[in-house]
């Protein structure tokens, strides 16, 4: 019998982002709280963008684009959010997304399966997703659900399983 195996990847939905993005446009747009504020958001490339008069009006705005992300589907963790910082009358938040396995953190996942996965499992590293294989598949659900409780500051999704 073949090997059976899954990818561990982290990707992102543009589609979804974008819509997600659009809906926190038109609600910080439409909110009384934020009337004369001068609260945006924008997306530009890997980064969201977020703009207002004072630091908490950005965090708020920062709130709204989350709960938006949430409803669409979207990990936090994609997020990596900077610092709110002061630009002449305004105060701006640069969000990046995330997108990929980095060679650390694929060493780590990698280390976790070979530290606590039944010992059938092996994980290869290919560029930024990682391949698991096992005879048993009943082994890969149990690696499925051992990443799943792991609090890793990636958003994870497995993909492509046979």
């Amino acid at each position: 019998m073949a090997d059976s195996s899954f990818d561990i990847v982290s990707e992102l939905d543009r589609q979804e982002i974008d819509n997600a993005v659009n809906q926190a446009i038109k609600e910080v747009g439409q909110r009384y709280d934020f009337r004369g504020t001068g609260a945006s958001v924008g997306l530009h490339g890997d980064e969201i963008v977020l703009t207002a008069n004072a630091e908490e009006r950005v965090l708020a705005v920062l709130d709204v684009l989350q709960s938006k992300l949430i409803r669409r589907g979207i990990s936090l963790k994609a997020l990596d959010v900077g610092d709110p910082k002061q630009s002449g009358k305004e105060v701006r938040l640069v969000a990046a997304l995330k997108e990929g396995i980095s060679s650390e953190d694929a060493k780590k996942i990698s280390k976790i399966i070979r530290d606590e996965a039944p010992k059938s499992v092996k994980a290869r590293i290919q560029g930024e997703e990682l391949r698991v294989s096992s005879k048993s598949r009943d082994d890969l659900q149990s690696v499925i659900a051992l990443l799943k409780e792991k609090d890793l500051d990636l958003a994870l999704q497995f993909t492509n399983y046979r």
